[in-house]
Order: C-alpha cells, then structure tokens, then sequence
C-alpha cells in the first residue's frame, strides 16, 4: 500500500531494459528525473524507501540507491529525517544583488515560509556595532529566522538591525520578508557590503537544515545601507549547498 502523499509512477517502469548496455540505476533515475520535471511526481511527494522500490522493480537495493543519490546530487531530491525521500523544484539560486531571500524565492515560483526562531533586543557585540556604527553595548535588534522553500528548510538567517526596529513584530517576520518590512518603513536599501564563503554547521544548524550536524554550509554575511550611508543591517546567514548557490556576473573592463 503507498500512502496517499507518496508518489509511484509504476508505469514509468514498465519497459526497463535488463539486458542492454544502459545502466539500471541510470534508467531509474532518468525516468524518476523526467516525472519530476514533468510534474507527475510534484514538489513536496515522497518517494518509498529503497528497499520497498527495489522491490517492486525487483532491482538491487544498491541499484536504487545509486538512481536516488544521482537525483539528489541534482538538487531534486532530499533525504529527509523521519519524512524519507522528497521531490523539490531544483537548486533556488540567487543572483547576488540587494534583494531578500524571501523576495528571490517568491520571484522565482517557489513558496517561502519563514519560522521565527529569536526575536529581542540585545546588546551589541564588537562586530555588531562596528558593522552597524554603534558603541558595544547599545542596544540592537537581534532576528534569527529559519527559512524554508517548497515545504523544505533551505536557510538559517541570523540578522541584527538598529534599536529603532525594535517594534517589528513577530507575525511580520512569518509573513514578509525582512527587507520588504524595512521598505515599507520608508528604508531606501542603496548598497551593501558581502562576504561569501562556507564551513561545516554549527550548533543547531544540521537540525534546522535537516543535514548531517556537521555537514557543509554556504555562508553570507552582509552589511546593508541605506541612502544616506548609514548601515541599517548586519547579517549572517548559512545556506544548504545542495538546494542553494549564488549566481555572479562577471564583466570585464
């Protein structure tokens, strides 16, 4: 029995060639890879567990096990802890301009939720005050987010901004992304200075990213100003690297 959220497309299968040069494991994944392009197996369906497929289509639990890390190294599949296999739409890569990850996600077709993780005024650290022109000490707003795509966790995203945000609420942080809130608050976001890099999760992050404990993190760290020059936010953020990358253009002078 396949439960009603777990996908089967059966007659994808049908006319596996057993005895031809093509590999099995890259004939499953190619079908697989096709369905979910196409759309009969949606973002979000779970696939059954190795043993169960392998099973079905009489093939070697290594055989499929190969076909499912091959479309998991694409991006378009996640092994998730106590959910299983799942389908997602593909890499959410991000062009490196001034915009949120919110914004870029809802821009590109996918469903962004946001969980808000920590929320309070606390006073700033060295770093935090010498990216945002304060005195160590004063207070700041401290935001730390976890950020999801297609039913999927893909950021963590820890932010601290000016004392004056400190109304920002809670249900405004879920419903928007950060930078539209700061928009609407009459923000002109002009520039911003950012670092890209990566490291191996710390603290909760292989829990929030649903990865290894310490698996790798794509890292940013930015700090944005508004148009009269003074920076308004200081974050730092980690990214799962098989759902995420950024995108550069490169001229030359």
């Amino acid at each position: 029995m396949v439960d009603a959220d777990t996908y089967w497309p059966a007659e994808l299968f049908a006319d596996l060639d057993r005895t031809g040069p093509v590999p099995l494991y890259f004939q499953v994944s190619s079908r697989l890879e096709a369905a979910i392009h196409s759309g009969a197996i949606p973002p979000g369906g779970r696939l059954e567990n190795e043993i169960a497929i392998g099973q079905r289509l009489g093939l070697s639990r290594p055989t499929i096990r190969r076909a499912i890390q091959e479309l998991v190294d694409k991006g378009l599949l996640v092994r998730r802890r106590g959910i299983g296999t799942q389908v997602v739409q593909g890499q959410v890569t991000r062009a490196v301009e001034l915009t949120s990850l919110y914004e870029d996600l809802k821009n590109t077709s996918h469903v962004p939720a946001t969980r808000v993780l920590g929320h309070e005024v606390v006073p700033a650290s060295e770093i935090v005050a010498k990216s945002l022109g304060l005195t160590p000490g004063d207070d700041v707003v401290f935001v730390r987010r976890q950020r999801s795509t297609d039913g999927v966790p893909v950021a963590v995203l820890e932010n601290y901004l000016p004392s004056e945000f400190a109304d920002i609420t809670r249900e405004q942080l879920e419903e928007h992304g950060l930078y539209e809130i700061l928009r609407a608050r009459g923000v002109t976001i002009r520039v911003a200075k950012q670092k890209i890099g990566a490291r191996s999760a710390r603290g909760d992050e292989g829990e929030l990213l649903d990865i290894d404990s310490d698996g790798p993190v794509l890292t940013m760290e930015r700090v944005a100003f508004d148009d009269s020059g003074r920076a308004f936010e200081y974050g730092h953020h980690c990214y799962r690297p098989d759902l995420y990358s950024f995108e550069t253009t490169l001229v030359a002078k």
